[in-house]
Protein backbone atom coordinates (compact mmCIF):
# COMPACT_ATOMS: atom_id res chain seq x y z
CA UNK A 1 0.00 0.00 0.00
CA UNK A 2 1.43 3.21 -0.70
CA UNK A 3 2.13 5.71 1.68
CA UNK A 4 -0.17 8.42 -0.15
CA UNK A 5 -3.28 6.19 0.31
CA UNK A 6 -3.16 6.26 3.82
CA UNK A 7 -5.87 9.44 4.84
CA UNK A 8 -6.10 10.77 8.07
CA UNK A 9 -9.45 9.87 9.85
CA UNK A 10 -11.50 12.94 10.60
CA UNK A 11 -9.61 15.18 7.60
CA UNK A 12 -11.28 13.56 5.15
CA UNK A 13 -14.48 11.86 6.71
CA UNK A 14 -17.14 14.54 5.42
CA UNK A 15 -15.71 13.84 2.15
CA UNK A 16 -15.05 10.07 1.65
CA UNK A 17 -18.83 9.50 0.56
CA UNK A 18 -18.17 12.33 -2.64
CA UNK A 19 -14.80 10.77 -3.24
CA UNK A 20 -16.12 7.23 -3.22
CA UNK A 21 -17.05 6.37 -6.15
CA UNK A 22 -14.69 8.90 -8.50
CA UNK A 23 -11.13 8.84 -7.21
CA UNK A 24 -10.53 5.15 -5.93
CA UNK A 25 -9.60 4.00 -8.94
CA UNK A 26 -6.90 6.51 -9.49
CA UNK A 27 -5.70 6.74 -5.76
CA UNK A 28 -5.32 3.00 -4.99
CA UNK A 29 -3.36 1.08 -7.61
CA UNK A 30 -3.80 -1.89 -6.19
CA UNK A 31 -7.36 -3.39 -5.38
CA UNK A 32 -8.28 -2.77 -1.75
CA UNK A 33 -7.39 -5.90 0.40
CA UNK A 34 -10.40 -6.63 3.23
CA UNK A 35 -9.27 -8.06 6.86
CA UNK A 36 -9.80 -11.31 8.04
CA UNK A 37 -13.28 -10.63 9.45
CA UNK A 38 -14.03 -9.42 6.33
CA UNK A 39 -16.25 -6.32 6.79
CA UNK A 40 -14.46 -3.78 5.01
CA UNK A 41 -11.65 -3.02 2.47
CA UNK A 42 -8.64 -2.53 4.41
CA UNK A 43 -6.79 -0.32 2.58
CA UNK A 44 -7.88 2.33 5.12
CA UNK A 45 -10.81 2.03 7.04
CA UNK A 46 -10.40 5.35 9.08
CA UNK A 47 -11.26 6.82 5.89
CA UNK A 48 -14.38 4.93 4.92
CA UNK A 49 -17.68 7.14 5.24
CA UNK A 50 -19.36 4.32 6.90
CA UNK A 51 -22.37 6.49 8.02
CA UNK A 52 -22.62 9.04 5.22
CA UNK A 53 -23.87 12.27 5.52
CA UNK A 54 -27.58 13.20 4.03
CA UNK A 55 -27.03 13.69 0.66
CA UNK A 56 -29.09 13.55 -2.81
CA UNK A 57 -29.69 9.70 -4.46
CA UNK A 58 -26.80 9.62 -6.96
CA UNK A 59 -28.79 7.93 -10.56
CA UNK A 60 -27.99 4.53 -11.09
CA UNK A 61 -25.28 5.70 -14.12
CA UNK A 62 -23.50 7.15 -11.75
CA UNK A 63 -22.81 4.59 -9.76
CA UNK A 64 -21.60 2.63 -12.52
CA UNK A 65 -19.24 6.05 -14.07
CA UNK A 66 -16.40 4.86 -11.86
CA UNK A 67 -14.16 2.03 -13.34
CA UNK A 68 -12.45 0.24 -11.03
CA UNK A 69 -9.01 -1.41 -11.02
CA UNK A 70 -9.28 -4.95 -9.58
CA UNK A 71 -8.91 -8.01 -11.75
CA UNK A 72 -10.95 -11.30 -11.32
CA UNK A 73 -8.72 -13.20 -10.03
CA UNK A 74 -7.81 -10.33 -6.94
CA UNK A 75 -11.64 -9.79 -6.22
CA UNK A 76 -11.53 -13.49 -5.60
CA UNK A 77 -8.63 -13.50 -3.28
CA UNK A 78 -10.12 -10.32 -1.66
CA UNK A 79 -13.62 -11.40 -0.88
CA UNK A 80 -12.16 -14.86 0.05
CA UNK A 81 -9.95 -12.40 2.68
CA UNK A 82 -13.56 -11.25 3.37
CA UNK A 83 -15.28 -14.57 4.25
CA UNK A 84 -12.34 -16.38 6.14
CA UNK A 85 -12.27 -15.43 9.32
CA UNK A 86 -11.91 -17.13 12.95
CA UNK A 87 -15.60 -19.29 12.28
CA UNK A 88 -13.93 -21.35 10.88
CA UNK A 89 -12.23 -22.99 14.26
CA UNK A 90 -15.65 -22.98 15.82
CA UNK A 91 -17.23 -25.44 12.65
CA UNK A 92 -15.71 -28.63 13.65
CA UNK A 93 -18.10 -28.34 17.46
CA UNK A 94 -21.00 -27.40 14.96
CA UNK A 95 -20.64 -30.80 13.36
CA UNK A 96 -20.11 -32.50 16.49
CA UNK A 97 -23.58 -31.22 17.55
CA UNK A 98 -25.25 -31.80 14.62
CA UNK A 99 -23.83 -35.03 12.72
CA UNK A 100 -22.27 -34.81 9.62
CA UNK A 101 -25.21 -35.23 7.43
CA UNK A 102 -27.02 -32.51 9.15
CA UNK A 103 -23.85 -30.44 9.15
CA UNK A 104 -23.48 -30.58 5.51
CA UNK A 105 -27.19 -29.34 5.05
CA UNK A 106 -26.96 -26.66 7.07
CA UNK A 107 -23.58 -25.50 5.44
CA UNK A 108 -25.06 -25.74 1.58
CA UNK A 109 -28.16 -24.22 2.58
CA UNK A 110 -26.26 -21.31 4.26
CA UNK A 111 -23.95 -20.82 1.54
CA UNK A 112 -26.77 -20.75 -0.90
CA UNK A 113 -28.33 -18.49 1.12
CA UNK A 114 -25.11 -15.65 1.54
CA UNK A 115 -25.02 -16.09 -2.43
CA UNK A 116 -28.49 -15.00 -2.55
CA UNK A 117 -28.13 -12.42 -0.67
CA UNK A 118 -25.25 -10.70 -2.25
CA UNK A 119 -27.36 -11.06 -5.75
CA UNK A 120 -29.83 -9.25 -3.29
CA UNK A 121 -27.40 -6.19 -2.38
CA UNK A 122 -25.59 -6.20 -6.29
CA UNK A 123 -28.99 -5.41 -7.84
CA UNK A 124 -29.72 -3.23 -5.43
CA UNK A 125 -26.60 -1.43 -5.34
CA UNK A 126 -27.42 -0.95 -9.23
CA UNK A 127 -30.85 0.52 -9.03
CA UNK A 128 -30.76 2.23 -5.67
CA UNK A 129 -27.40 4.37 -6.47
CA UNK A 130 -25.38 3.63 -3.58
CA UNK A 131 -21.95 1.43 -3.06
CA UNK A 132 -22.05 1.39 0.37
CA UNK A 133 -24.19 -0.58 2.87
CA UNK A 134 -25.28 2.34 5.21
CA UNK A 135 -26.24 4.31 1.94
CA UNK A 136 -28.50 1.89 1.01
CA UNK A 137 -30.21 1.69 4.59
CA UNK A 138 -30.52 5.34 4.20
CA UNK A 139 -31.68 5.18 0.97
CA UNK A 140 -34.08 2.51 1.44
CA UNK A 141 -35.54 3.85 5.22
CA UNK A 142 -33.68 6.89 5.96
CA UNK A 143 -31.80 7.26 9.13
CA UNK A 144 -33.52 4.48 10.59
CA UNK A 145 -32.17 2.63 7.80
CA UNK A 146 -28.50 3.67 8.15
CA UNK A 147 -28.66 3.10 11.82
CA UNK A 148 -29.84 -0.32 11.18
CA UNK A 149 -26.73 -1.22 8.88
CA UNK A 150 -24.34 0.40 11.15
CA UNK A 151 -25.19 -1.13 14.24
CA UNK A 152 -24.91 -4.27 12.70
CA UNK A 153 -21.78 -4.05 10.94
CA UNK A 154 -20.46 -2.70 14.60
CA UNK A 155 -21.81 -5.88 16.36
CA UNK A 156 -20.23 -8.16 13.77
CA UNK A 157 -17.04 -6.32 14.38
CA UNK A 158 -17.17 -6.35 17.67
CA UNK A 159 -17.73 -10.30 17.81
CA UNK A 160 -14.62 -10.54 15.41
CA UNK A 161 -12.68 -8.47 17.80
CA UNK A 162 -13.92 -10.84 20.40
CA UNK A 163 -13.26 -14.07 19.00
CA UNK A 164 -9.33 -13.05 17.86
CA UNK A 165 -8.79 -11.98 21.59
CA UNK A 166 -10.46 -15.39 22.81
CA UNK A 167 -8.22 -17.02 20.49
CA UNK A 168 -5.36 -15.11 22.06
CA UNK A 169 -6.77 -16.11 25.47
CA UNK A 170 -6.94 -19.77 24.57
CA UNK A 171 -4.03 -19.94 22.89
CA UNK A 172 -1.12 -17.91 24.42
CA UNK A 173 -0.66 -19.88 27.41
CA UNK A 174 -0.37 -22.71 25.80
CA UNK A 175 2.53 -21.10 23.54
CA UNK A 176 4.49 -19.70 26.57
CA UNK A 177 3.62 -23.15 28.55
CA UNK A 178 5.48 -24.94 25.69
CA UNK A 179 8.50 -22.78 25.44
CA UNK A 180 8.88 -22.26 29.65
CA UNK A 181 7.37 -25.45 31.07
CA UNK A 182 5.75 -23.43 33.55
CA UNK A 183 2.53 -24.91 35.21
CA UNK A 184 -0.76 -24.05 34.98
CA UNK A 185 -0.48 -22.03 38.39
CA UNK A 186 2.33 -19.22 37.31
CA UNK A 187 -0.06 -15.70 36.41
CA UNK A 188 1.80 -15.63 33.09
CA UNK A 189 0.00 -18.59 31.97
CA UNK A 190 -3.21 -17.17 32.69
CA UNK A 191 -5.24 -16.50 29.77
CA UNK A 192 -7.14 -13.41 31.14
CA UNK A 193 -3.81 -11.48 31.81
CA UNK A 194 -2.37 -12.48 28.80
CA UNK A 195 -5.70 -10.95 26.65
CA UNK A 196 -5.09 -8.11 28.83
CA UNK A 197 -1.19 -7.94 28.48
CA UNK A 198 -1.46 -8.17 24.33
CA UNK A 199 -4.41 -5.57 24.44
CA UNK A 200 -1.97 -3.30 26.01
CA UNK A 201 0.98 -3.32 25.02
CA UNK A 202 0.55 -4.64 21.20
CA UNK A 203 -3.19 -4.34 20.53
CA UNK A 204 -3.38 -0.77 21.70
CA UNK A 205 -0.45 1.42 20.54
CA UNK A 206 -1.74 -0.44 16.68
CA UNK A 207 -5.04 0.91 17.02
CA UNK A 208 -4.05 4.33 18.34
CA UNK A 209 -2.44 5.24 14.55
CA UNK A 210 -4.50 7.32 12.80
CA UNK A 211 -3.77 5.06 9.23
CA UNK A 212 -3.57 1.73 9.00
CA UNK A 213 -0.75 0.92 7.22
CA UNK A 214 1.20 -2.24 6.95
CA UNK A 215 -1.27 -3.80 8.97
CA UNK A 216 -3.88 -3.58 5.74
CA UNK A 217 -1.66 -6.88 4.38
CA UNK A 218 -2.59 -8.53 7.59
CA UNK A 219 -5.47 -9.74 5.64
CA UNK A 220 -3.66 -12.02 3.02
CA UNK A 221 -1.94 -13.10 6.24
CA UNK A 222 -4.57 -14.24 7.83
CA UNK A 223 -6.01 -16.44 4.72
CA UNK A 224 -2.44 -17.74 4.71
CA UNK A 225 -2.63 -18.76 8.02
CA UNK A 226 -5.62 -20.64 7.97
CA UNK A 227 -5.10 -22.83 4.80
CA UNK A 228 -2.14 -23.80 6.67
CA UNK A 229 -4.04 -24.67 9.97
CA UNK A 230 -6.86 -26.62 7.55
CA UNK A 231 -3.44 -28.39 6.15
CA UNK A 232 -2.12 -29.61 9.78
CA UNK A 233 -5.71 -30.41 11.04
CA UNK A 234 -6.05 -32.45 7.08
CA UNK A 235 -2.89 -34.46 8.60
CA UNK A 236 -2.97 -34.40 12.08
CA UNK A 237 -6.43 -36.53 11.88
CA UNK A 238 -3.89 -39.45 10.38
CA UNK A 239 -1.78 -39.14 13.34
CA UNK A 240 -4.39 -38.88 16.22
CA UNK A 241 -5.35 -42.44 17.14
CA UNK A 242 -9.07 -43.03 18.68
CA UNK A 243 -10.19 -43.18 21.24
CA UNK A 244 -7.52 -40.22 22.37
CA UNK A 245 -4.09 -40.95 23.93
CA UNK A 246 -3.43 -39.19 27.68
CA UNK A 247 -1.00 -36.47 27.27
CA UNK A 248 2.22 -39.09 28.86
CA UNK A 249 0.74 -41.36 25.97
CA UNK A 250 3.67 -40.96 23.10
CA UNK A 251 1.29 -39.84 19.36
CA UNK A 252 3.65 -41.38 16.52
CA UNK A 253 3.60 -39.82 13.05
CA UNK A 254 2.38 -42.75 11.29
CA UNK A 255 1.44 -45.00 14.03
CA UNK A 256 -1.65 -46.75 14.68
CA UNK A 257 -2.16 -46.96 18.84
CA UNK A 258 -3.95 -50.00 19.53
CA UNK A 259 -6.62 -50.00 22.33
CA UNK A 260 -8.62 -52.00 24.53
CA UNK A 261 -11.67 -53.35 21.78
CA UNK A 262 -14.61 -52.56 23.45
CA UNK A 263 -18.19 -51.44 22.68
CA UNK A 264 -17.83 -48.04 24.73
CA UNK A 265 -14.49 -47.04 22.59
CA UNK A 266 -16.04 -48.20 19.37
CA UNK A 267 -19.37 -46.12 19.48
CA UNK A 268 -16.79 -43.02 20.23
CA UNK A 269 -14.97 -43.14 17.88
CA UNK A 270 -17.79 -43.40 15.17
CA UNK A 271 -18.59 -40.82 13.14
CA UNK A 272 -22.43 -39.60 13.71
CA UNK A 273 -24.81 -37.78 10.78
CA UNK A 274 -27.48 -36.33 12.59
CA UNK A 275 -27.06 -35.41 16.65
CA UNK A 276 -29.75 -33.42 18.08
CA UNK A 277 -28.99 -31.74 21.39
CA UNK A 278 -29.15 -29.07 23.58
CA UNK A 279 -25.84 -27.58 21.40
CA UNK A 280 -27.53 -27.91 18.51
CA UNK A 281 -28.65 -24.77 18.33
CA UNK A 282 -25.21 -23.29 18.06
CA UNK A 283 -24.77 -24.45 14.43
CA UNK A 284 -26.31 -22.14 12.30
CA UNK A 285 -24.99 -19.10 14.22
CA UNK A 286 -21.74 -20.27 14.13
CA UNK A 287 -21.94 -21.38 10.49
CA UNK A 288 -23.62 -17.41 9.69
CA UNK A 289 -20.88 -15.76 11.44
CA UNK A 290 -18.41 -17.88 9.20
CA UNK A 291 -19.65 -16.66 6.14
CA UNK A 292 -20.70 -12.77 6.59
CA UNK A 293 -18.47 -10.92 4.85
CA UNK A 294 -21.79 -8.69 2.76
CA UNK A 295 -20.60 -5.46 3.76
CA UNK A 296 -17.71 -5.69 1.77
CA UNK A 297 -19.69 -6.61 -1.09
CA UNK A 298 -20.15 -2.92 -2.41
CA UNK A 299 -16.86 -1.80 -1.74
CA UNK A 300 -14.91 -4.72 -3.94
CA UNK A 301 -17.82 -4.21 -6.63
CA UNK A 302 -16.56 -0.95 -6.72
CA UNK A 303 -13.21 -2.18 -7.42
CA UNK A 304 -14.04 -4.39 -9.72
CA UNK A 305 -12.38 -3.87 -13.23
CA UNK A 306 -14.96 -3.79 -15.90
CA UNK A 307 -17.38 -4.34 -13.79
CA UNK A 308 -20.67 -5.88 -14.16
CA UNK A 309 -23.01 -7.24 -11.69
CA UNK A 310 -22.76 -11.08 -13.44
CA UNK A 311 -19.15 -10.47 -13.36
CA UNK A 312 -19.45 -9.31 -9.07
CA UNK A 313 -21.58 -12.32 -9.05
CA UNK A 314 -18.96 -14.92 -10.62
CA UNK A 315 -16.62 -13.54 -8.09
CA UNK A 316 -19.02 -14.37 -5.57
CA UNK A 317 -19.93 -17.68 -7.02
CA UNK A 318 -16.02 -18.67 -6.63
CA UNK A 319 -14.86 -16.94 -3.35
CA UNK A 320 -17.87 -18.87 -1.62
CA UNK A 321 -17.51 -22.30 -3.67
CA UNK A 322 -13.13 -22.13 -2.27
CA UNK A 323 -14.22 -21.33 1.13
CA UNK A 324 -17.07 -23.84 1.59
CA UNK A 325 -14.46 -26.43 0.72
CA UNK A 326 -11.87 -25.45 3.41
CA UNK A 327 -14.85 -25.29 5.50
CA UNK A 328 -16.06 -28.28 5.21
CA UNK A 329 -12.64 -29.89 5.22
CA UNK A 330 -11.64 -28.22 8.33
CA UNK A 331 -14.76 -29.05 10.33
CA UNK A 332 -14.73 -33.13 8.72
CA UNK A 333 -11.31 -33.90 9.71
CA UNK A 334 -11.70 -31.80 12.65
CA UNK A 335 -14.63 -33.66 13.66
CA UNK A 336 -13.20 -37.24 13.09
CA UNK A 337 -10.28 -36.51 15.11
CA UNK A 338 -12.03 -36.10 17.88
CA UNK A 339 -15.47 -36.65 17.84
CA UNK A 340 -17.88 -35.93 20.59
CA UNK A 341 -14.23 -34.47 22.47
CA UNK A 342 -14.14 -31.75 19.81
CA UNK A 343 -13.87 -28.12 22.01
CA UNK A 344 -16.11 -24.95 20.54
CA UNK A 345 -12.21 -23.66 19.83
CA UNK A 346 -10.62 -26.51 17.39
CA UNK A 347 -6.82 -25.68 17.64
CA UNK A 348 -7.39 -25.32 21.25
CA UNK A 349 -8.91 -29.46 21.30
CA UNK A 350 -5.10 -30.04 20.47
CA UNK A 351 -3.88 -29.61 24.15
CA UNK A 352 -5.97 -32.56 25.25
CA UNK A 353 -3.49 -34.64 23.15
CA UNK A 354 0.03 -33.03 22.76
CA UNK A 355 1.65 -30.65 25.40
CA UNK A 356 4.26 -29.73 22.54
CA UNK A 357 4.08 -30.36 19.04
CA UNK A 358 6.52 -28.12 16.75
CA UNK A 359 3.71 -28.11 13.92
CA UNK A 360 1.07 -27.15 16.20
CA UNK A 361 3.18 -24.43 17.99
CA UNK A 362 3.98 -23.18 14.26
CA UNK A 363 0.56 -22.98 13.53
CA UNK A 364 -0.42 -21.44 17.04
CA UNK A 365 1.96 -18.82 16.36
CA UNK A 366 1.50 -18.27 13.20
CA UNK A 367 -2.70 -17.31 14.15
CA UNK A 368 -1.39 -15.48 17.11
CA UNK A 369 0.26 -12.91 14.82
CA UNK A 370 -2.34 -12.89 12.60
CA UNK A 371 -4.99 -11.94 15.01
CA UNK A 372 -3.02 -9.68 17.11
CA UNK A 373 -2.43 -7.53 13.57
CA UNK A 374 -6.13 -7.69 12.96
CA UNK A 375 -7.84 -6.42 15.76
CA UNK A 376 -6.69 -3.20 14.91
CA UNK A 377 -7.89 -3.73 11.71
CA UNK A 378 -11.25 -4.41 13.17
CA UNK A 379 -11.40 -1.66 15.60
CA UNK A 380 -10.65 1.01 12.54
CA UNK A 381 -14.02 1.69 11.39
CA UNK A 382 -16.05 0.80 14.64
CA UNK A 383 -14.20 3.82 16.15
CA UNK A 384 -14.68 6.10 12.66
CA UNK A 385 -18.73 4.96 12.76
CA UNK A 386 -18.84 5.86 16.46
CA UNK A 387 -16.74 9.16 15.83
CA UNK A 388 -19.05 10.26 12.72
CA UNK A 389 -22.16 9.14 15.12
CA UNK A 390 -21.20 11.23 18.02
CA UNK A 391 -19.27 14.35 16.29
CA UNK A 392 -19.87 14.38 12.51
CA UNK A 393 -18.35 17.96 12.21
CA UNK A 394 -15.77 18.55 14.36
CA UNK A 395 -12.06 18.46 13.49
CA UNK A 396 -9.79 16.20 14.22
CA UNK A 397 -8.89 15.03 17.97
CA UNK A 398 -6.47 13.16 19.79
CA UNK A 399 -8.23 13.40 22.90
CA UNK A 400 -11.29 11.79 21.27
CA UNK A 401 -9.32 9.48 19.63
CA UNK A 402 -7.87 7.85 22.34
CA UNK A 403 -10.98 7.50 24.51
CA UNK A 404 -13.36 5.72 21.95
CA UNK A 405 -10.43 3.63 21.48
CA UNK A 406 -9.56 3.06 25.02
CA UNK A 407 -13.03 2.64 25.08
CA UNK A 408 -13.62 -0.45 22.60
CA UNK A 409 -10.29 -2.11 23.53
CA UNK A 410 -12.06 -2.14 27.26
CA UNK A 411 -15.41 -2.81 27.01
CA UNK A 412 -14.39 -5.87 24.39
CA UNK A 413 -11.76 -7.35 26.93
CA UNK A 414 -14.53 -7.35 29.53
CA UNK A 415 -16.66 -9.44 27.12
CA UNK A 416 -13.48 -11.77 26.71
CA UNK A 417 -13.11 -12.33 30.34
CA UNK A 418 -16.54 -12.30 31.32
CA UNK A 419 -18.16 -14.41 28.89
CA UNK A 420 -17.50 -18.24 29.23
CA UNK A 421 -16.68 -19.64 25.87
CA UNK A 422 -15.66 -18.46 22.35
CA UNK A 423 -19.05 -20.63 21.53
CA UNK A 424 -21.17 -17.53 23.11
CA UNK A 425 -19.45 -15.19 20.74
CA UNK A 426 -20.17 -16.84 17.94
CA UNK A 427 -23.59 -17.97 18.72
CA UNK A 428 -24.96 -14.75 19.90
CA UNK A 429 -23.26 -12.48 17.22
CA UNK A 430 -24.10 -14.88 14.55
CA UNK A 431 -27.64 -15.46 15.74
CA UNK A 432 -28.00 -11.51 15.49
CA UNK A 433 -25.48 -9.17 13.47
CA UNK A 434 -25.10 -11.95 11.28
CA UNK A 435 -28.36 -12.74 10.50
CA UNK A 436 -29.20 -9.25 9.81
CA UNK A 437 -26.18 -8.51 7.25
CA UNK A 438 -27.05 -11.98 5.25
CA UNK A 439 -30.53 -12.27 5.46
CA UNK A 440 -32.55 -9.34 7.22
CA UNK A 441 -30.97 -5.98 5.95
CA UNK A 442 -30.65 -7.30 2.07
CA UNK A 443 -34.10 -8.97 1.83
CA UNK A 444 -35.61 -5.24 3.06
CA UNK A 445 -33.02 -3.40 0.48
CA UNK A 446 -34.35 -4.81 -2.25
CA UNK A 447 -37.98 -4.30 -1.89
CA UNK A 448 -37.93 -1.29 -0.93
CA UNK A 449 -35.69 0.11 -3.61
CA UNK A 450 -35.84 -2.08 -6.39
CA UNK A 451 -39.31 0.21 -8.17
CA UNK A 452 -39.27 -1.51 -11.05
CA UNK A 453 -40.73 -4.84 -9.92
CA UNK A 454 -44.17 -5.18 -8.69
CA UNK A 455 -44.60 -6.49 -5.36
CA UNK A 456 -46.30 -9.94 -6.64
CA UNK A 457 -43.60 -10.93 -8.88
CA UNK A 458 -41.21 -13.88 -8.15
CA UNK A 459 -38.45 -11.88 -7.15
CA UNK A 460 -40.29 -9.58 -4.76
CA UNK A 461 -41.74 -12.44 -3.38
CA UNK A 462 -38.76 -14.42 -3.06
CA UNK A 463 -36.79 -11.56 -1.03
CA UNK A 464 -39.87 -11.26 0.79
CA UNK A 465 -39.71 -14.79 1.73
CA UNK A 466 -35.85 -14.50 2.67
CA UNK A 467 -36.86 -11.83 4.64
CA UNK A 468 -39.32 -13.77 7.03
CA UNK A 469 -36.85 -16.92 7.16
CA UNK A 470 -34.22 -14.39 7.99
CA UNK A 471 -36.17 -12.85 10.86
CA UNK A 472 -37.48 -16.32 12.13
CA UNK A 473 -33.80 -17.25 12.22
CA UNK A 474 -32.88 -14.71 14.07
CA UNK A 475 -35.46 -15.15 16.52
CA UNK A 476 -35.09 -18.50 17.00
CA UNK A 477 -31.47 -18.81 17.30
CA UNK A 478 -31.57 -16.09 20.04
CA UNK A 479 -34.19 -17.46 21.75
CA UNK A 480 -32.93 -21.45 21.95
CA UNK A 481 -29.12 -19.63 23.02
CA UNK A 482 -30.72 -17.60 25.74
CA UNK A 483 -32.64 -20.83 26.81
CA UNK A 484 -29.69 -23.16 26.84
CA UNK A 485 -28.05 -19.69 28.90
CA UNK A 486 -30.56 -20.24 31.59
CA UNK A 487 -30.94 -23.75 31.88
CA UNK A 488 -26.89 -25.10 31.48
CA UNK A 489 -24.39 -23.36 34.00
CA UNK A 490 -21.44 -21.90 32.06
CA UNK A 491 -18.35 -23.85 31.90
CA UNK A 492 -15.27 -22.19 31.69
CA UNK A 493 -13.31 -24.33 29.08
CA UNK A 494 -9.75 -22.09 28.57
CA UNK A 495 -7.79 -24.16 30.14
CA UNK A 496 -6.39 -21.89 32.61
Amino acid sequence: MSQPAAKTEMQNISTAGEDDSSSNGSDYPYPKKVPLVGQYPDSDPESQNFLPENKPCKKKYETEYHQGTASFGMSVFNLGNAIMGSGILGLSYAMANTGIALFVILLVAVAIFSLYSVHLLLKTANEGGALVYEQLGYKAFGTPGKLAASLSITMQNIGAMSSYLYIVKYELPTVISAFTGASDDEWYINGDYLVLLVSLCVILPLSLLRNLGYLGYTSGLSLLCMVFFLIVVIIKKFQIPCPLPSHNQTVSLGLNVSHADNSTDEDACRPKYFVINSKTVYAVPIITFAFVCHPAILPMYDELKDRSRKKMQGVANVSFLAMFIMYLLAALFGYLTFNENVGDELLHTYTKVYKFDVVLLIVRLAVLTAVTLTVPVVLFPIRTSINHLLCPNKDFSWIRHTVITVVLLAGTNTLVILVPTIRDIFGFIGSSAAAMLIFILPSAFYIRLVKKEPMMSVQKLGATGFLVCGILVMIGSMTLIILDWVENAPINDNGH
